[in-house]
């Protein structure tokens, strides 16, 4: 059991290496890709709404957000209906970001499961997800 946990771990910092990689070309630090796509979808919420919809606390995103404008890639602006709120709007380099990330993750996507056919690319996406839900749920006395 112990080899699993240690091939997700290796997994895991290979992934994450490639992917620092890929988006560093274009501007965009790991975890910064995240808070992109999030916005992506719909622009304009609180740190505190992404937080959760990244499943991440508070301080990470309004961080991250911090380093994201410095880049240029958002902007914060009060909420209009209540100005003790503050809400992350894309850039015009955040919004053009979009394909290029779009695209590097593909590729990564594409090199990381070249080896596996459909049916274990099926079966991983499954387990991963199901080891997901596991370690989300409450421990068992």
């Amino acid at each position: 059991m112990t080899d699993v946990i240690r091939l997700l771990t290796r997994v895991h910092k290979l992934l994450r290496a490639a992917a620092d990689e890929a988006m560093s070309e274009h501007g965009v630090r790991i975890g910064q890709n995240l808070v992109l796509e999030v916005l992506w979808d719909g622009d304009g919420l609180s740190p505190g709404e992404l937080a959760a919809r990244l499943q991440v606390a508070t301080p990470t995103v309004v961080n991250t957000a911090t380093r994201m404008e410095k880049d240029g890639l958002v902007e914060r602006r009060p909420d209009p209906a209540d100005r003790r709120v503050v809400r992350l709007y894309l850039t015009e380099k955040g919004r053009a970001a979009q394909e290029p990330i779009a695209r590097a993750r593909r590729r990564l996507a594409e090199h990381a499961l070249a080896t596996l056919d459909e049916g274990e690319r099926a079966a991983l996406a499954a387990s991963l997800q199901k080891i997901v839900d596991r370690m989300q749920a409450p421990p068992v006395p």
